[in-house]
């Protein structure tokens, strides 16, 4: 398949070309498009986590397949958004919490409160219980999109916050893997970022489009939460 790349903005600079033809002998994901174009243009790699994509000239997500003949382009937060890092994924391999970490801190952060939650393999709350394993599936594109809106909210809530990472691992886990993250960066520990950490988890909770099955010695079933959304959410 061939697809029409084009780059706007920093990425162009650092691309060193504004369009340029890609072939591919299968149909792949933007994910997939990312990592291939990351090494064919290694000075755009530190850029693609953070920035947008369009194919066909509508926003496109990670997990989205491109068509074939397809325009896809690549540029950064349009003008008058955030000046900070926000990295919103569904990702169906291992958190890298380093990688994670350095993509949401600025030459002038000193604190980053980050929550990790993972396969819990034996409940002793509510329902004691043991658990094998936990299935993940996301609507990705639409999850995407309200981790953004959930980014949105923590800036709103705590200004002083810099960086916001919030990123959900799908598939089959076992117990003792991290499952989400949510990490807060800003200058001083003392600036809310505990509070927008926390924050962030539980509004993930309530509007992201996630589930998980739970797989037990007796059998599996999906979990499912008690809040449903409200207009404006």
């Amino acid at each position: 398949m061939q697809l029409n790349i084009l780059f706007f903005a920093s990425l162009k600079d650092r691309a060193g070309v504004r369009q340029v033809d890609f072939e591919s002998s299968n149909p792949i994901t933007i994910s997939e498009l990312k990592n291939q174009l990351a090494q064919r243009f290694p000075a755009i790699e530190p850029l693609l986590p953070n920035c947008l994509v369009s194919v066909n000239k509508q926003f496109a997500f990670d997990g989205d397949l491109i068509a074939e003949g397809a325009e896809v382009a690549f540029f950064p937060p349009v003008s008058g958004g955030s000046d900070f890092p926000t990295v919103m994924k569904i990702i169906d391999g291992p958190l890298d919490l380093d990688e994670l970490v350095a993509s949401i801190t600025l030459s002038t952060t000193g604190a980053a409160c980050i929550f990790t939650g993972m396969v819990r393999g034996k409940t002793n709350q509510g329902d004691p219980h043991e658990t094998v394993s936990l299935e993940y599936e996301a609507y990705a594109p639409m999850a995407e999109a309200k981790m953004g809106q959930v980014a949105d909210e923590i800036r709103q809530r705590w200004p002083a916050v810099e960086g916001i990472a919030i990123v959900q691992r799908i598939g089959h886990l076992m117990p003792g893997t991290p499952t989400v993250l949510i990490a807060c960066s800003a200058a001083h520990r003392d600036t809310g970022v505990f509070e927008a950490a926390r924050y962030g988890i539980d509004r993930l909770k309530e509007i992201v489009p996630v589930w998980k099955k739970e797989i037990g010695p007796l059998g599996e079933t999906w979990v499912e939460g008690k809040y449903f959304p409200k207009p404006g959410d």
